[in-house]
């Protein structure tokens, strides 16, 4: 059963931003963990290795909403070294599918809809907004200092293109600094957002990758960091992928949606303005994808030799995905679209973890 999403699609991002959460993610409630958290995550303790990744926890305020429910493992929407804006509404949109959403449906193209209903499907189109650092970084470090034994909060950011190819590398590497200095304990860079116009995701740029990679290290040491990648359709280039950055990095998430066309039912571009045609798609339609990456992931690190961790996402709207997600064998899951319309996942989650404790 959907209830009223904790983001409103009804609202402008800058609505949601100042006025949100919404539905029960608005209440007062906090949900007491029992004993004590048995579960690691990236060197930390955590009660479940579940949580919401870089999306609708769009500042503190949303985070904290999140860890009071028992989502363990939150993450602050990806920031930026500078203030970006936007893209406008509407930025969160349901979409007609009939099954999973293929490659060759993505490419076709998918209509949007106002109507969202299950199997809870939708695209999110912001572009990757931030304020300034002057802000982020204050809201930030006290969503760290808010969370309570047992969870943890990751910190996701990305580059931004400035002139040539290294000023955007050393951007990434920048952008880190200023992450680690809220006392963020975990760092996430944003490798394949599919909403900027861009029609090459980072995470597809191999040598560009390994020197983003390298260069966020050299900033910020030993702090934990998590590469977030797209689907891989050429299970070559991710291993090359994974050989290159698989030593550096402490882990990897998959996926972040999956690019399609966005149209109405007229077959015309659905979300306004340039460069918004193609839109990732999240929800139940991408489970196939993130779960076959997990497994493609786990058989890599083993093949490699490696021993970072592997995140799923994609698709876990209720605590039997998250399941499958786990005997896939990820370490941790996080959800998006499920969470936003189900403040409970958590709870049910935990439920289910509950006998098989460990």
């Amino acid at each position: 059963m959907l209830h009223q999403p904790f983001y409103d699609p009804n609202k402008s991002y800058e609505e949601n931003f100042k006025e949100g959460p919404f539905g029960d993610f608005a209440n007062d409630q906090i949900f007491e963990n029992a004993g004590e958290p048995k579960y690691e995550f990236l060197g930390h303790k955590v009660f479940s290795p579940f949580g919401i990744p870089a999306g609708p926890l769009v500042n503190g305020k949303f985070v904290k909403a999140a860890l009071d429910k028992g989502f363990d493992i939150c993450t602050y929407k990806t920031v930026r070294s500078g203030k970006y804006a936007c893209h406008a509404w509407p930025n969160v949109v349901s979409i007609d599918l009939d099954g999973e959403l293929t490659l060759e449906k993505a490419e076709a193209g998918i209509v949007g809809t106002k109507d969202f209903h299950e199997p809870l499907s939708i695209t999110n189109s912001f572009g990757v907004p931030s304020f300034e650092p002057s802000f982020w970084q204050k809201d930030l470090a006290d969503a760290v200092n808010y969370a309570s034994v047992g969870q943890t909060v990751i910190g996701s950011f990305q580059g931004t293109p400035k002139g040539d190819g290294n000023k955007y590398i050393q951007d990434f590497a920048l952008t880190a600094k200023l992450a680690k200095e809220t006392g963020v304990k975990i760092l996430e860079v944003n490798l394949s957002c599919p909403n900027e116009g861009s029609g090459h995701l980072l995470c597809f740029d191999l040598e560009r990758t390994q020197k983003v990679v390298e260069a966020i290290k050299n900033e910020t040491g030993n702090t934990p960091l998590i590469i977030k990648i797209a689907y891989f359709k050429d299970q070559a280039d991710l291993g090359k992928l994974i050989s290159m950055v698989g030593k550096m990095v402490q882990g990897v998430e998959a996926i972040n949606t999956i690019p399609a066309l966005i149209l109405d039912n007229k077959g015309k571009q659905y979300l306004p303005g340039e460069g918004r045609l193609k839109s990732g798609v999240c929800g139940a339609g991408i489970k196939w994808a993130g779960l076959k990456m997990v497994k493609r992931l786990k058989d890599l690190r083993e093949k490699l030799n490696l021993n970072f961790s592997i995140v799923g996402v994609g698709g876990i709207i209720t605590a039997e995905d998250y399941q499958e997600y786990r005997k896939a064998e990820a370490d941790a899951g996080l959800s998006a679209t499920g969470a936003m319309w189900n403040p409970f996942l958590a709870q049910e989650v935990k439920e289910l973890l509950r006998p098989h404790a460990k």
